[in-house]
């Protein structure tokens, strides 16, 4: 699921709502050691002959793992035939990534079929996790996962379809301007909350429903961290370790006057705070969703494109926006997104 659905269903379970904060965060203290840190910027731009921030080997281990889990959705996708059910889908995922030396999770793989990559009546979060429904032909799907390697952490959504389905293409291509208005507004340092509305807006004007909103809280993005190597126990699908870093997040967040999670509501009406942020739009329309996740870097930096830039641009939804430079229209769209 999105790490940020995540951070509601395993959160949840956690009890990392605001009466459960400073119990979580007692819990996180009181596990394993702490771990480092992911990577924080100096302020200003990095001095003469400084390596470029995002070529840091902080940030190199990050964009490693974040590859090895795309690969892993694209070997998995290519694979995918009709009568295969999400539950095989899932450990399709899951076989990959542990033979590759994966023993970490900040959540195990996830896969959605038909409607449910729009998740059409969802009510509650044990509805995220894999069923036993069926491929078809020209069904579109989504993939989401996210490993641990070597301590670092990576959260991805793929989307895709088994066949020709013109309105799937569409939601891909629609998806552009999301990222760009995304970007465009962390650097401008607008609350997360602000930019998320305005990622509804813009959703609004394009004709989608935001199915983000089913995750709990609502999220569209979580912050991820460093943790720990080594295997780590799963609760509910979700790596222990990970759910520990993240409630140490929501408790220091909540002294600090903000959160972890980026949803609607008041606890993310702050600007961006820095760190590692796995961000996933989702669009729905009429029983069809597209979803890309992928990981943000926002920096304490002076310098706007230093300030905020997306881990790494070598990644299949922006490949096939590159491929077609017209598909998705994104910077005229994300412009109109900054209006109110």
């Amino acid at each position: 699921m999105t790490a940020a659905g995540v951070a509601a269903a395993g959160v949840a379970a956690v009890g990392l709502t605001a009466a459960g904060l400073a119990a979580a965060g007692r819990a996180a203290a009181g596990g394993a050691a702490t771990a480092p840190r992911a990577p924080s910027a100096r302020t200003g731009p990095p001095g003469p002959g400084a390596e470029p921030r995002h070529r840091s080997p902080e940030l190199r281990g990050f964009r490693e793992v974040q590859r090895l889990a795309y690969e892993c959705a694209e070997a998995v996708a290519a694979q995918l035939r009709p009568g295969v059910t999400e539950r095989e889908a899932a450990r399709m995922q899951r076989r990959y990534l542990a033979e590759r030396g994966v023993r970490d999770w900040f959540h195990l793989p996830f896969a959605w079929f038909g409607d449910r990559t729009a998740f059409a009546g969802f009510r509650h979060p044990l509805q995220f996790f894999p069923t036993d429904r069926r491929l078809e032909p020209g069904m579109p799907f989504i993939l989401d996962m996210a490993p641990v390697y070597r301590g670092y952490t990576a959260d991805i959504g793929y989307s895709g379809c088994l066949g020709p389905h013109p309105l799937h293409e569409k939601l891909l291509d629609d998806l552009a301007a999301h990222r760009a208005l995304i970007l465009e507004q962390v650097r401008e340092r607008r609350p997360l909350r602000e930019i998320y509305l305005a990622v509804d807006r813009l959703m609004v004007r394009q004709g989608y429903e935001n199915r983000h909103r089913a995750y709990p809280f609502g999220v569209i993005a979580h912050r991820v961290d460093r943790v720990r190597e080594g295997w780590s126990p799963t609760l509910f699908g979700f790596g222990l370790q990970s759910l520990k870093g993240l409630a140490g997040d929501a408790l220091r967040g909540h002294r600090e006057g903000w959160s972890p999670l980026w949803s609607p509501y008041r606890f993310s009406d702050h600007p961006p705070r820095p760190g590692l942020w796995a961000v996933e739009p989702h669009l729905g329309f009429r029983g069809t969703g597209a979803k890309f996740e992928e990981i943000l870097v926002v920096t304490d930096s002076r310098d706007p494109e230093e300030s905020a830039f997306w881990l790494d641009d070598d990644l299949p939804h922006v490949r096939r926006w590159q491929d077609c430079p017209e598909r998705g229209g994104q910077e005229r769209d994300s412009r109109e997104g900054k209006q109110r």
